[in-house]
């Protein structure tokens, strides 16, 4: 009896820390918020390969256990309407990263739009190679995630 309890205790204490140890939904930096402070409504009006906009601290907004910073008032209008639209894939982790079931930071300059969705890689040459597959790059990608978070 006591050896199963004791077995019980451990087994939830691993749970627990492992639970703990897990990685936040949204991919955070401490200072700046959600993808670095970057705007995610303006990736969508950029041209392939322009560098990220910076968000400003004047337009806020607190989605999903992060803050996102935008550069106009009406951008923060916008992903605050439906931000699953315009947040990144994989709460803003390298896409390369999550399709290898793991996560890592991302560089906002390293970005790409697909099929009208937003996806971050850790850095340029990252995202070179995930776009050698981008189809198969996402499809696995989607199938590790959120799983991912957990390891």
């Amino acid at each position: 009896m006591f050896k199963q309890a004791l077995t019980s205790l451990i087994a939830l204490w691993l749970i627990s820390t492992a639970a703990m140890a897990a990685d936040p939904y949204t991919y955070s930096h401490k200072k700046h918020g959600a993808i670095k402070g970057t705007d995610p409504v303006a990736y969508f009006s950029l041209e392939p390969g322009q560098d990220a906009v910076r968000g400003s601290d004047k337009y806020t907004y607190d989605w999903n256990g992060a803050t996102w910073k935008f550069a106009s008032a009406e951008n923060r209008d916008k992903f605050a309407a439906n931000p699953e639209q315009y947040a990144p894939q994989y709460g803003g982790y390298c896409a390369f990263a999550v399709s290898h079931n793991f996560t890592k930071p991302t560089d906002p300059d390293a970005w790409r739009i697909v099929d009208n969705k937003l996806y971050l890689n850790l850095s340029k040459g990252v995202q070179k190679k995930w776009v050698k597959d981008i189809p198969g790059n996402i499809a696995r990608a989607d199938n590790n995630w959120p799983a991912v978070l957990g390891q």
